[in-house]
């Protein structure tokens, strides 16, 4: 209503009345997302000595790095890597927003292992399939349930996760708040245009939580030790 109502000003009226209607109050979950140690067996599944495998580990490591979604992964084109002054990615996010992410050192590595057997197909698109198409969505997808079931039998506690593109998302967005702190740089990192969305992290990192414990001065409370009745020790010791 708030888009159709600038286009037809007719119904101003009845949609300010449909935008009055509050909102349903839903559960609100935690966030799934994999530990540091999760990922990294999950991007040591692919086989590096195989092209695909190669291409794979680049997939995976950008997507959580970067903080990627799925459609911004597929979709990004190869000129969208940018190696100078140090190397980063530019993002072209929803609502049209840009954002520019310094890529890690180590997903560098992989990324110019790709490029080097990438070869030249005839698309623009950084990630290509085995028939040097761009990479779909499901395509990603397949890619990483095949992995994460590798993976699974070698980190037990991935067959409890629905490991899914976005849980590399919030992966990595757990990873920036904890190793920052700061809520707006993960806002910044994943390209939310409000900051409350960003604000389902701090739900789910216990860290704030134990740094608010530790920071209360505990209560001084009184000890002693229980010392039952002569009459219960006397009846217990004649039954």
């Amino acid at each position: 209503m708030r888009f159709i109502e600038h286009r037809v000003p007719s119904i101003l009226e009845q949609s300010r009345r449909i935008l009055a209607i509050p909102a349903k109050r839903t559960d609100t979950r935690l966030i799934n997302y994999l530990s540091l140690d999760e990922m990294e067996v999950l991007l040591n599944t692919p086989d590096i000595e195989r092209r695909d495998g190669i291409r794979d580990r680049a997939m995976l490591h950008l997507c959580f790095s970067a903080g990627l979604r799925v459609s911004e992964l597929v979709n990004l084109p190869l000129h969208a890597l940018e190696w100078q002054p140090s190397p980063s990615v530019r993002i072209h996010g929803k609502g049209r927003r840009e954002r520019l992410l310094p890529i890690w050192k180590q997903a560098t590595t992989d990324l110019r292992a790709w490029l080097a057997v990438r070869g030249q197909p005839p698309v623009t698109e950084l990630f290509v399939n085995a028939r040097d198409q761009p990479m779909t969505r499901s395509g990603f997808e397949y890619v990483l349930e095949k992995h994460v079931q590798v993976a699974a039998e070698h980190c037990p506690s991935l067959k409890q996760k629905g490991v899914s593109p976005h849980v590399l998302r919030h992966a990595a967005a757990m990873l920036i708040l904890q190793a920052t702190g700061d809520i707006r740089k993960v806002s910044l990192w994943l390209g939310h245009a409000d900051i409350q969305t960003t604000e389902v992290y701090l739900r789910a990192d216990p860290t704030e939580k134990l740094e608010a414990i530790s920071a209360l001065v505990p209560l001084t409370l009184k000890r002693g030790r229980f010392r039952p009745p002569d009459k219960l020790i006397a009846s217990l010791r004649s039954a």
